[in-house]
């Protein structure tokens, strides 16, 4: 995609959990002109979201199909078990999954794990979104696996987590559709890479032309002017200067 063909402002996706405000900071100095515009999408419709053009890149949870996207990892987060504050479980700081063998735990159909085998007992059902497993939850009817993030995202007072030591975890990543790498997408790149706005990838301000430097002028025999160059000049007979020709 052309410079002509970009969209005035940079549209940016981000899942729950995620915090982008440091990043759209450093956006707002280096690109004042360019508008970022922010699109908060639940997990399972980002790569939707991306594929129809409604926004240029998003903050994602891997995995993502690789062969349309290009994917920069950024960090992977811990994974906790969400419980009432008064659950047994908090008296330990960090359980396994074989500690929750017995506990019910919900699944929720946005569930950010692609669990082979769901660990506990499963719940009396499949609850449609984590806030409603939350819910669920604080009337202590089960518990919760998720994101570190997530339990702090939709923290409540009745609520806590611990670490879960062996869950599986997710990682964030800024993704985009390969084909569509614009000029604004590459700024982008560029900030969260912690590149400065002097970088050699940096596209917010590109380096000044070198000038050229002026050639001496010459003169009329093909010399530089200047200084002189110190030899002496012979005479157009090629003898020495001062020493007449000999007679024959």
């Amino acid at each position: 995609m052309t410079g002509s063909e970009e969209s005035p402002s940079f549209r940016l996706a981000y899942v729950p959990g995620v915090t982008p405000a440091k990043w759209v900071r450093i956006w707002n100095e280096r690109l004042p002109g360019t508008p970022l515009v922010l699109t908060q999408v639940p997990a399972a419709e980002a790569d939707a979201l991306l594929r129809a053009g409604e926004a240029d890149a998003g903050f994602v949870r891997l995995p993502v199909d690789r062969d349309f996207f290009s994917a920069i990892p950024l960090y992977t987060e811990d994974t906790v078990v969400v419980v009432p504050k008064d659950h047994v479980i908090t008296a330990a700081e960090e359980v396994t999954l074989a500690d929750l063998a017995d506990e019910v735990l919900f699944h929720p159909l946005d569930d950010v794990f692609d669990w082979d085998a769901p660990p506990g007992e499963p719940g009396f059902e499949r609850p449609a979104t984590t806030l409603d497993a939350l819910e669920l939850v604080a009337a202590n009817v089960g518990l919760l696996i998720v994101p570190q993030s997530l339990a702090r995202l939709y923290h409540r007072k009745d609520l806590t987590y611990r670490t879960v030591v062996d869950a599986p975890q997710s990682r964030i990543a800024l993704a985009w559709p390969e084909e569509v790498t614009t000029d604004r997408v590459e700024d982008f790149i560029g900030i969260v890479r912690g590149r400065t706005v002097n970088s050699t990838r940096g596209r917010a301000t590109p380096p000044e032309p070198k000038q050229q430097k002026k050639k001496p002028a010459q003169g009329a025999s093909g010399q530089k002017s200047g200084k002189p160059t110190g030899r002496p000049v012979r005479g157009r007979s090629g003898g020495r200067p001062g020493k007449p020709r000999r007679k024959s």
